[in-house]
């Protein structure tokens, strides 16, 4: 085990210090130019000759001098003695004489200009080591960054004990900085009222200090639900944190303390030195605001969207109730109708023949009925919805009397109604002003606007019609909350103009910077797709173009049924194996379960603790949770696989584990025989959910009951290197690119394919500008809109099914500032999935949703 300011464990030294079986690794370091063999073939001897290239290639990778390195892998040194016309047992001559070897390394220093590490070198990496802790207190982190750093400046590295010391010392250091910035910003009386978060019990919850109330998962959304986020909301915004200067830190930094305050009990808080823990608290608290808003804002979404489905159900029920009645209305209807047919063709007494059919008094009561039945001529509820008023009354006057919208546009009449609202709550008027903002109200709720003088505003309707705009609005990304992550200004999710501007030339977008040229290529790159199916419409397989419809034949099964019962039968031969035990094995074989580190000290877990890790991930794998694991398994106790969920399962250690145990199955060499790891694809599985949560939603598609989407990508190699939960209503489109860009394994994704639900325009247009290659499975092809650059009528065989031009016009006004959104995306600036889900809210006239969506076509 690690001790002291020894950051490692023998094992993870003996990792760092080995030297990889890879061939970019071989391919880079150790690889010999013709002046490196000049040099090395000075040497008289065989060992001599291949001892010096052996110095020389470790420390270029992996840096520490030849003395240093415990083994060389069969494969490496059989490479190096290859290029030197050596016999790889030679080696084991070199070392003979002690001179011999401090004379080659003498010699590697002066040819190649490698320096010793002394204090001078010492000083300059510990001032870099410094400036990086500021940004990143992750040890692990750090050491390769200290690595890389002396690599890089040709330092030979020392003893890696003296590494792990200074990457201590420099985080240390670095934390002091910080903690007494975020200090000494407090006032006594903040300090006061923090003291009293982790030492103070909840007035009406005895059993919770005020911190754990704060931490308090905000469970079903409900207008009590909303009403209890507020109210922590409002208790953390009393302590006034907002004045702590902390925007100058790193983000990240501050993003690891604020996850490290999520996870700390009050007691854990009241063992630190003062400056830590009041920083560590600060920070946390200040993120806790951010999020308290989102899940307010979320709940109140929720809620509108819970109004709406109402409404449509209470439609559904009138219909269901009136469905003998309505079939009677239909009857008489075509009655009077074949009536009065009759009457004009044989040219009869109108009333006569209406007579004969339907008793006039009956008629006019038929009439007055259905007229009591008929519902609005474009079938909407909203009508219906006059009574759900007061159930939004129960939380919008503190919604609104809270949360402070801001909009992008100046004097917008939405956040003027907003305000004649939150004056009216709060001199308790009822009448809404007849000067009051209405034009930004869509027609369908203007129609309920009024009353039946046509003068006099519906409050119910008004305030309705606001906070539902208001949601829409604010997830378009049009206003702005203050103090909001999810729901900020449109434009502080990107890189800025200036930032971009510098930064512009060294992007790794996969197209040029010039409009002109990626049209020129975007051009030429479509017309020669077009000419060619033009010339081969005939000839392709399964593809036809008659009548101006594109028709697909369907695919036949890839997998004969042979073949599957062949598998079933090699499957069956495999021994039977308890998961338990399978989970423990694939962590010897892995060493997955070693990046489940403790969040606090970053201590790898021993033998026990992994086995309850294994326990808590069964709990978790299966959906009955660590409570009733606890109790299926003899020896381990809930507080146990609380612990290690709480401190070792954090979704970083859950990804990292991941990606080794994908990292391990890309270097077999059996899953290359399904592929090289390349390719993937996306998709959805709904799983319901036993417990209240943000997350969960009901979708009839899926039958009762509410769940959540794991959304899951899988490589060519049937690996699952990405997993997402999502809302189940959420289109999975929008969190596609998050799987691409954020998966932290060792596979180089080229292609990509979903079903029609994970396919925008948008997101064709993003993958190519971010490298990839964007091929779902489009369901209803045949009546898909295809576009093309120039008119369709240059292309007389396909201009059937050619029905719309690309408007380039846009694409080239937008041009900039949709290479800043990519950029921002590909740099983690913003996640896609929350920045493609604003753009899909955006009306039509958003000119860069628009031209990102042209691009895409």
């Amino acid at each position: 085990m690690a001790r002291g300011r020894e950051l490692l464990t023998s094992e993870q030294r003996q990792a760092f210090m080995q030297i990889p079986e890879d061939e970019w690794i071989l391919g880079t370091y150790f690889t010999f130019s013709k002046r490196d063999l000049e040099i090395v073939n000075k040497r008289r001897r065989e060992e001599n000759r291949l001892g010096f290239a052996v110095q020389l290639a470790v420390l270029r990778y992996p840096g520490w001098p030849y003395t240093h390195i415990k083994t060389i892998p069969d494969s490496v040194l059989q490479y190096i003695s290859k290029q030197i016309g050596a016999s790889p047992s030679s080696l084991s001559h070199y070392p003979q004489r002690e001179n011999t070897l401090w004379d080659h390394l003498k010699e590697i220093r002066s040819e190649y200009d490698f320096v010793t590490f002394t204090l001078r070198e010492y000083r300059m990496t510990f001032k870099h080591l410094h400036q990086l802790a500021l940004e990143n207190g992750d040890a692990i982190h750090l050491l390769h960054e200290c690595i890389d750093f002396l690599r890089k400046n040709k330092i030979i590295l020392p003893a890696i004990t003296t590494l792990e010391r200074m990457v201590w010392e420099a985080r240390a250091m670095a934390e002091k900085k910080l903690f007494n910035t975020v200090s000494q910003s407090l006032t006594i009386e903040q300090k006061v009222k923090l003291e009293e978060i982790i030492t103070s019990q909840h007035p009406s919850e005895s059993n919770k200090t005020l911190l754990g109330w704060l931490k308090e998962p905000p469970g079903h959304p409900s207008p009590e639900t909303f009403l209890k986020v507020i109210e922590r909301l409002e208790y953390i915004r009393g302590i006034e944190l907002e004045t702590v200067k902390i925007s100058h830190l790193h983000r990240n930094r501050l993003l690891q303390l604020s996850r490290l305050g999520s996870r700390y009990e009050p007691y854990a808080f009241r063992d630190f030195q003062e400056n830590k823990r009041y920083s560590i608290l600060t920070v946390y608290l200040l993120h806790l605001t951010q999020e308290l808003t989102d899940k307010a804002f979320e709940i109140h979404d929720r809620q509108i969207l819970s109004l709406l489905s109402k409404g449509r159900k209470a439609q559904e029920e009138i219909q269901k109730h009136n469905g003998k009645k309505l079939n009677e209305k239909v009857i008489h209807f075509t009655n009077i109708g074949q009536a009065l047919i009759k009457a004009k063709q044989e040219k009869l007494n109108v009333f006569e023949v209406l007579e004969s059919v339907i008793e006039w008094n009956s008629f006019v009561s038929s009439v007055e009925e259905a007229q009591e039945l008929a519902r609005p001529a474009d079938y909407d509820y909203l009508d219906l919805l006059q009574k759900r008023f007061y159930s939004l009354r129960r939380y919008t006057p503190t919604l609104l009397r809270v949360l402070e919208f801001h909009s992008t546009k100046a004097n917008e009449p939405l956040l003027q109604a907003v305000e004649i609202i939150r004056g009216m709550n709060e001199s308790g008027k009822r009448k809404v002003p007849d000067d009051s903002p209405v034009d930004f109200i869509s027609q369908r709720w203007k129609k309920h606007l009024y009353e039946d003088d046509g003068t006099t505003i519906n409050r119910h309707y008004y305030e309705m019609a606001v906070l539902t705009e208001l949601r829409e609005h604010v997830r378009a990304g049009d206003v702005s909350i203050v103090g909001s992550r999810q729901y900020r200004d449109f434009e502080e999710y990107l890189f800025s103009e200036d930032t971009w501007n510098q930064t512009k030339e060294n992007t790794r977008l996969s197209v040029s910077l010039s409009f002109e040229d990626y049209m020129s290529e975007r051009t030429s790159s479509l017309n020669e797709r077009l000419n060619w199916l033009a010339a081969n419409s005939n000839k392709l397989d399964g593809v036809s173009l008659e009548k101006g419809k594109l028709s697909l034949a369907r695919l036949e099964k890839d997998v004969p049924e042979e073949a599957k019962k062949f598998s079933a039968s090699l499957y069956q031969m495999l021994p039977r194996i308890k998961l338990t035990d399978l989970l423990m094995d694939v962590a010897h074989i892995t060493g997955f379960h070693e990046q489940f580190t403790h969040a606090s000290n970053n201590r790898k877990p021993d033998k026990e603790e992994t086995i309850i890790i294994m326990a808590a991930l069964l709990g978790m794998g299966m959906n009955i949770g660590v409570s009733k694991m606890a109790e299926a398994t003899p020896g381990l106790t809930y507080k146990q696989l609380a612990n290690v969920s709480q401190w070792r399962m954090y979704e970083d250690a859950m990804n990292k584990a991941q990606a080794v145990l994908v990292n391990f199955h890309h270097k077999l060499q059996l899953s290359s025989y399904w592929g090289d790891g390349t390719t993937s694809s996306s998709d959805g599985m709904r799983m319901q959910l036993g417990v209240s949560s943000l997350h969960a939603d009901a979708n009839p598609h899926y039958g009762t009951g509410k769940g959540a989407t794991i959304y899951r990508f899988t490589s060519d190699q049937f690996s699952s290197y990405y997993t997402k939960i999502i809302h189940t209503n959420s289109r999975d489109a929008i969190h596609v690119l998050d799987g691409l860009l954020h998966h932290e394994t060792d596979l180089n994704i080229e292609e990509h394919y979903t079903d029609t639900a994970g396919y925008t325009d948008q997101i064709f247009g993003l993958t190519h500008l971010l490298g990839f290659k964007f091929a779902p499975r489009i369901r209803d092809l045949a009546d898909s809109k295809l576009f093309t650059i120039d008119k369709a009528s240059e292309y007389p065989k396909l201009e059937a099914i050619l029905r719309g031009q690309i408007n380039t016009k846009v694409i080239k006004e937008n041009y900039e500032d949709v290479l800043r959104l990519a950029h921002s995306i590909r740099e983690g600036t913003v996640s896609a999935s929350l920045i493609m889900g604003k753009l899909g809210s955006y009306s039509r006239q958003n000119s860069l949703a628009t031209a990102l969506r042209e691009m895409g076509r």
